[in-house]
């Protein structure tokens, strides 16, 4: 799920500040501990092969965030698809996969445990690919 910056809902505005908040952007109980990331791909990355092996072939890690620079194309389990682009807010339930045909720099808030998971499955399958 993505919302572009303009469609975030203003909930406070003086002649000094806007404060946008976007509520009910996915449930981040029972994940314990968060951690935040700063992510840059080179155009063409794809994490589809490195999720390879995991429920559904995809990430199981929720993830909330921001898109700095560039896009990122979404695809989740069920097939559905969308486009995130710079200046998009997102969450991106469990089950999903990633790539970019283009430089892209994002932040990632996700639950560390999972996410660490995820990433070591992820240096596995390079291993498995490049062997």
């Amino acid at each position: 799920m993505q919302k572009a910056k303009e469609d975030v809902p203003v909930v406070m505005r003086t002649e000094t500040a806007t404060v946008q908040q976007q509520t009910d952007f996915g449930a981040a109980t029972d994940y314990g501990e968060l951690a935040a990331e700063r992510i840059r791909f080179e155009a063409g990355t794809d994490l589809t092969p490195l999720l390879e092996g995991l429920p559904d072939d995809t990430c199981q890690c929720p993830h909330w965030g921001y898109v700095l620079d560039g896009s990122i194309n979404l695809r989740y389990s069920d097939g559905t698809e969308e486009v995130d682009e710079t200046g998009d807010l997102f969450y991106w339930p469990p089950g999903h996969t990633l790539w970019v045909d283009e430089e892209t720099e994002f932040l990632l808030f996700s639950p560390q445990d999972d996410h660490r998971a995820v990433f070591e499955h992820m240096a596995d399958r390079m291993e498995e690919l490049e062997g």
